[in-house]
């Protein structure tokens, strides 16, 4: 075992926190230690110097993830394959003939009047699996009790179910993201995003700059108060029209409406973050401008090398449809919870063991499929 001296280096800390000296430049190279992959010719005694070490407490990197992205899970069943979804448009009122009666006249009551249905078929379904070998014999020799072999193999399972979360989690949010990418390309085909703001794609600088003269940009913009407050009443102000039977928020052109308690809102991390900071630690009434409740994701495609705010507010896709779609700024995104989904979940595990080499292997399966619906409410909040 390796000890080094390092009386000068708590002789200067002392110093540095009595307010003795100004602060110093601090070698601690020789206090903590990063750690090895495999032991090495100072792992001996420093007695007789051939005793190898030995080691007296082990810790399992066992932490569990439980993912942090909206829910948009559904459910699944045994038979079958395919998920309908069935929809009438609302009839049309005609001529009431009530306070129009004309002697003589027949008044044909045996007239059909057919209602208008549509139907949509969801037939698509994807998969994956994560394969893992657990043995315990061959591993025995490492440990120094049946405690220690049994959290080493439960920190393999938990690793297989992290990656598992991992996965299941990017495909959620790329469920999102394609709806997302469609809602913009409808409205947005040339790809000018900062030339207008739309209806279900609204352009929040867009319209802060314009009706208020300004000339703020799309990264400062979720750090300047007056534009947190028009974000949040747009944004409010969305969520409540959308509650209302209306043709304009889904891009099939239906008569739909999403009541609040089933309106999903998704923001990004940093602009809700920034309204709390900016905005609302200011005001003695924050409740008239606080977004509202939503969840958060800290980007919507990955966060880049650096958390930087055109990585983690991008997008960049082709759709189910084969739409090219590469667009920065995103803030929010509103949607019926019958618009994105879920479905058909199918998760389980098989194993198999191998006698002659002693191991067994678990594949770990998912399947389901991840649907948009292009007849319901979706709209987009972005800064371009």
């Amino acid at each position: 075992m390796q000890v080094n001296q390092i009386y000068s280096l708590v002789n200067s800390i002392t110093g540095e926190i009595l307010g003795k000296t100004d602060l110093l430049k601090e070698d601690l190279t020789n206090v903590a230690e990063v750690g090895t992959e495999i032991f090495d010719s100072t792992s001996v005694d420093n007695y007789v110097k051939s005793l190898v070490n030995h080691i007296g407490k082990v810790i399992f990197v066992d932490r569990p993830y439980q993912g942090d992205i909206p829910s948009i899970m559904m459910d699944s069943w045994e038979f079958g394959s395919i998920l309908e979804k069935v929809s009438t448009d609302l009839p049309t009122a005609t001529e009431t003939n009530d306070w129009n009666l004309e002697n003589g006249q027949s008044y044909d009551t045996n007239i059909f009047y057919q209602p208008t249905v549509s139907a949509k078929f969801f037939n698509k379904k994807v998969t994956f699996e994560v394969d893992m070998s657990f043995t315990e014999r061959q591993v025995k020799e490492s440990f120094s009790n049946s405690n220690q072999l049994n959290g080493f193999i439960s920190m393999l399972y938990n690793t297989v179910d992290k990656a598992m979360t991992i996965k299941i989690d990017s495909l959620v949010m790329r469920t999102i993201n394609n709806m997302t990418a469609e809602t913009i390309y409808n409205e947005y085909s040339d790809g000018n995003y900062s030339a207008k703001s739309g209806i279900r794609a609204i352009n929040l600088l867009k319209e802060f700059n314009d009706k208020f003269n300004q000339t703020l940009t799309a990264e400062n913009s979720i750090t300047n108060p007056e534009f947190i407050r028009y974000a949040s009443m747009r944004i409010a102000l969305t969520s409540n029209r959308m509650s209302k039977i209306s043709t304009l928020f889904n891009l099939g052109g239906k008569e739909k409406f999403t009541p609040h308690d089933m309106q999903k809102i998704v923001m990004l991390t940093d602009f809700k973050v920034a309204a709390d900071s900016y905005l609302q630690s200011e005001l003695f009434h924050e409740n008239y401008t606080a977004l509202p409740n939503c969840d958060t994701v800290p980007y919507w495609q990955g966060s880049g090398v650096n958390y930087n705010f055109n990585a983690i507010s991008k997008i960049n896709v082709k759709t189910s449809n084969e739409h090219d779609v590469e667009v920065t700024g995103i803030l929010a995104v509103i949607f019926d919870r019958d618009s994105v989904g879920v479905a058909n979940l199918d998760r389980r595990v098989s194993t198999n063991y191998n006698a002659k080499g002693e191991f067994f292997n678990n594949f770990y399966k998912f399947e389901a499929g991840y649907f948009n619906d292009t007849n319901e409410n979706f709209v987009v909040f972005f800064v371009a």
